[in-house]
């Protein structure tokens, strides 16, 4: 049996500095080839090179300004009145964005889900809400009663009243804004029957519900800038979904056209190192800061593109089961051997299996996307490059 002993390895990878024109895929290849020579490290089949989707999407210049966010609301709420519900509660993520649709509009009936916005990010205590016997499934708080019941509210990381740096926002472009809090999103139809969904990943489901309960005009996020306007970036599948503050008055939207760049850097591997490397492009790791209670799931999908060797989920034994179940009498080279010789016997989809209990039913993308993301941080790492070796190893190999 194999006696190695250090299984999966992340490293993040240095690169530089990327600009609007550069060829991802080529500062990928050659960031990791750098890497693997200046640490006498050896390239593998199997291993898996990511890349962030930020520095993607700013390779290809995929931004957009405020002005250019406007007209697309305009063009699509031609009447300036309309309902902008469920958005994240976000300086990085939301609000340049929602300076954009404000100076698009006139009057924006803003609902905000409560306690807490879809990523977590929390208005209100959920034992305060508790103890001022709301119930959130079915009262509606306007901000005057959100006021009386709960004060002023600052997030716990941020410091920052959204509700009143949300209204600041809107007014600030001239658009007059009423807020409301509520949970159900037809709500929002005693108000304006014109809506603009927010939410990321109940997205379809809030269309759904708004079209059947009667609205008259319904987007979500997804379908803005879905197109680009007036020279503006796009996103044809997410709009300003997974777009990020890149400066008071301009945006930059999630990467798009991303199959061809991994096999570009997949292919440049392979013929500089002769390995079959996998490769994705990643975005937020889809995992749940335990104090705060906030998921960093804020793109709409953890890797907008992979290889193949990426698609599918792990197909695992849970190790500690075997050792307290099936070979619960064995100790020492003995339960060693019995368990490498069940994962080697192993066969089929494993799902439903009792060995397989506990081990993670999520897509390779999302597992890998997490590690990644935490490989890389988002602060001043300068690793928007992981190199991960070992991954797809088991026990006996």
């Amino acid at each position: 049996m194999n006696d190695r002993l250090i299984g999966t390895v992340s490293r993040g990878v240095r690169a530089p500095i990327i600009r609007q024109g550069d060829d991802i895929s080529q500062i990928v290849v050659d960031s990791v080839l750098a890497a693997a020579e200046s640490e006498n490290l050896e390239i593998r089949d199997k291993d898996v090179v990511a890349v962030t989707e930020a520095v993607v999407a700013r390779a290809q210049g995929n931004y957009a300004t405020v002005d250019q966010i406007a007209a697309d609301i305009r063009a699509k709420f031609p009447g300036g009145t309309f309902g902008v519900i469920f958005p994240i509660l976000s300086r990085n993520r939301f609000a340049i964005c929602l300076r954009g649709i404000a100076r698009g509009a006139k009057k924006i009936y803003l609902m905000l889900s409560y306690p807490s916005d879809e990523v977590g990010n929390s208005l209100i205590d959920i034992d305060s809400l508790d103890a001022a016997g709301v119930d959130p499934w079915s009262d509606v708080l306007t901000e005057a009663k959100y006021r009386e019941l709960f004060g002023v509210v600052k997030h716990p990381f941020t410091g920052v009243d959204y509700i009143s740096y949300y209204r600041e926002l809107i007014e600030s472009q001239g658009c007059e804004v009423e807020i409301l809090l509520a949970n159900d999103c037809r709500k929002i139809l005693d108000y304006t029957d014109c809506v603009l969904n927010c939410d990321i990943h109940t997205r379809a489901r809030t269309k759904r519900l708004l079209a059947a309960a009667g609205a008259k005009t319904v987007y979500g996020l997804d379908n803005i800038l879905s197109a680009s306007v007036d020279g503006s970036g796009y996103n044809e599948n997410y709009g300003l979904l997974g777009s990020n503050k890149a400066t008071e008055e301009t945006v930059k939207l999630f990467p798009r056209d991303c199959e061809p760049v991994v096999a570009r850097i997949a292919a440049g591997l392979k013929e500089a190192s002769g390995k079959d490397v996998e490769v994705m492009i990643y975005g937020d790791g889809a995992f749940k800061d335990p104090v705060g209670k906030i998921w960093e799931l804020a793109d709409p999908v953890v890797s907008p593109a992979h290889t193949p060797g990426l698609i599918g989920q792990p197909n695992e034994l849970k190790l500690k089961y075997l050792a307290d179940n099936d070979f619960k009498d064995l100790s020492g080279d003995a339960l060693k051997a019995a368990i490498s010789g069940r994962i080697r016997e192993k066969t089929g989809n494993l799902v439903g299996n009792m060995a397989s209990q506990g081990t993670t039913p999520r897509r390779l993308t999302d597992l890998i996307g997490s590690l990644c993301d935490l490989t890389s941080g988002s602060g001043d790492k300068g690793t928007p490059i992981v190199w991960i070796q070992g991954y797809f190893d088991n026990y006996t190999m």
